[in-house]
């Protein structure tokens, strides 16, 4: 499949979900910055433009994707609950645990384990009204949106929109910060079985991170305020 330089990574990865692995392994932002063309993305990374092209030409055709007929957007936004919110419900707090664990152990010996846990917590706070927020208040508006075809009598979802957009930057931004200092998840030649298991949970957490925010930012947000304008409009 022939990529555009020109595309944004947003709607390359939308095109064949399959992509986001490989923009993962160079290091390209994909979900909070997926407006981005790949022609700039790749320049600001430092890369070699045919090289990156070349690895995202995947030869065979992209599965088949859900959420194409006449709900859409409530399809998404129930799969993004399902699959990414019920993940995060559950994991965080598992996750939370075994942080504080490896840094009560390991932190005399690893001092960046302070701020690795004091960061994660930071990620946690942030997303449980944020997950909150989306499915009490932004979900069924867009669902509501959907089935009936008329203008929202709440306003707008334009300001709720750009505050999680906001949102989603600043947890990238903190998860981003939480691999920076564990070096790219690296274990230590000191570390136990279950600062493995915080690692292999970090980075895990990460990469679900990034398709969930993709799935928000770059289809189900954009679809939606798409919607309500040509509503408006009719």
């Amino acid at each position: 499949m022939t990529v555009d330089i020109s595309a944004s990574l947003g709607d390359l990865v939308t095109e064949d979900p399959r992509r986001s692995r490989v923009l993962e392994k160079l290091g390209i932002d994909y979900c909070c910055n997926g407006h981005r063309s790949l022609a700039d993305a790749t320049i600001e990374a430092g890369l070699n433009l045919t090289e990156v092209t070349d690895a995202l030409s995947i030869p065979d055709p992209p599965p088949a994707q859900e959420g194409q007929g006449s709900r859409e957007n409530a399809t998404l936004a129930h799969d993004i609950v399902d699959t990414h919110h019920a993940y995060m419900w559950e994991e965080m707090p598992r996750l939370q645990a075994l942080v504080e664990k490896v840094h009560t152990v390991h932190g005399d010996r690893h001092p960046e384990l302070a701020q690795v846990h004091t960061t994660f917590t930071e990620a946690v706070t942030a997303l449980d009204p944020h997950m909150t927020t989306e499915e009490r208040v932004l979900f069924p508006a867009i669902s509501k949106l959907e089935k009936t075809q008329a203008s929202p009598t709440s306003g707008s979802f334009a300001p709720t929109i750009e505050q999680l957009r906001a949102e989603h930057d600043e947890v990238g931004r903190l998860f981003k910060e939480i691999r920076s200092l564990t070096g790219g998840y690296a274990v230590p030649e000191d570390g136990c079985n279950s600062y493995r298991m915080m690692m292999t949970g970090l980075q895990e957490m990460e990469l679900d991170l990034h398709e969930h925010i993709h799935k928000e930012n770059n289809i189900l947000f954009p679809r939606a305020l798409d919607l309500e304008k040509q509503i408006a409009d009719s």
